[in-house]
């Protein structure tokens, strides 16, 4: 039962109690000689009984609509009071509020004020953790990538060059002995052996942690953008809007980008990707889509990949959300949302 019909059916009873009590309490003092009366008397050309049961009901009914009312108002207060709290937005109690709702008022706005400093607390953590770790690893994560780069581009592309260089070699030499079919197969795999080594340049460019090095967020997905653009034949479009974010914000952004570009260039075969990055109502919001051929966001191996949970990890510590939509054969849109949280120390300043 709702709360409207909750108080209707509690006013209603209410009010014939006190029609009870009342009328006992009135024909016990002043006991009536002939009880027709009650029946005979008319007002209104009603009863007198019936009249006053009628009056009765409505009062009952009145009361307990007025009473059911401001109770459901009361219920949509504090709703959305606690909806605005779980948004990161501050609220503003009404000023005819009574003073159970006046309390609620400050304990909602203490939870919020606990919530936003758990948010601050965590992004000074990410900040702190971010600069130490690369000041403290920045030059071993430099050598190891530079060591794999070295023995996958010594290695794997200098034999896919020759190939690469082999094969058209084989087939810019004239031969009578090969057939149209020969030839064909030949065109196909020096096609391969080509497209091999776009994906490998791509592999080298986005499976390396590479940090921002002193550049900001936009700086850097920009730089990262442009030079996947011109290494793999990809349409890429981008919007980036300039904002001033703090370093672990910034790093984590960036390296949820970079597992996002990865995870499109070895597994979507997609052949368009667009990334947003924009600020609006105090939430940064960066979204990477792919028109690719998705994957099913339920099954077990995706719930369970290392990647995707990165991302989400990332975003979680920075006190934001990390949503991932893919629908297979019509691509996959991630979306992370970060709530901007204003040094309190700054605003004192």
């Amino acid at each position: 039962m709702s709360t409207v019909g909750k108080q209707l059916a509690a006013g209603l009873f209410f009010s014939l109690c006190v029609l009870i009590v009342v009328s006992l309490s009135f024909f016990y003092l002043y006991p009536l000689e002939d009880w027709s009366l009650l029946w005979e008397v008319e007002v209104m050309d009603i009863p007198a009984a019936g009249f006053i049961l009628l009056v009765t009901i409505l009062l009952g009914l009145i009361f307990g609509l007025r009473s059911g009312w401001l109770h459901k108002k009361q219920l949509h207060e504090i709703e959305d009071a606690l909806l605005h709290v779980e948004q990161g937005r501050t609220f503003t109690p009404a000023e005819s509020s009574s003073a159970e709702l006046q309390h609620i008022w400050k304990k909602v706005d203490s939870l919020g004020k606990h919530l936003a400093d758990q948010a601050r607390y965590s992004q000074k953590l990410a900040n702190e953790k971010a600069e130490e770790q690369e000041k403290r690893i920045q030059e071993i994560v430099s050598q190891e990538r530079n060591r794999l780069a070295r023995e996958l581009h010594d290695s794997v592309s200098q034999q896919l060059f020759a190939a690469s260089m082999l094969m058209s070699a084989i087939t810019e030499t004239p031969s009578s002995t090969r057939t149209p079919q020969e030839e064909k197969q030949l065109k196909m795999v020096e096609q391969m052996i080509h497209q091999s080594q776009l994906e490998m340049r791509a592999l080298l460019l986005h499976l390396r942690p590479v940090a921002l090095k002193g550049k900001d967020l936009q700086e850097g997905m920009k730089e990262l953008l442009v030079e996947l653009s011109q290494k793999v034949p990809l349409d890429i479009q981008w919007k980036i809007e300039d904002m001033k974010l703090d370093k672990g914000v910034e790093d984590h952004l960036f390296r949820i980008l970079q597992e996002s570009v990865s995870n499109t260039l070895r597994h979507a075969k997609a052949s368009s990707l667009e990334v947003l990055l924009i600020k609006r109502e105090s939430i940064i919001i960066m979204r990477v889509v792919d028109d690719g051929q998705g994957f099913d966001v339920n099954e077990s191996k995706a719930t369970s990949s290392y990647g995707l949970q990165n991302m989400k990890e990332r975003a979680i510590e920075i006190g934001g959300t990390c949503k991932i939509i893919s629908i297979p054969n019509k691509g996959t849109r991630l979306e992370v949302k970060v709530p901007v949280v204003e040094n309190v120390g700054e605003e004192n300043d």
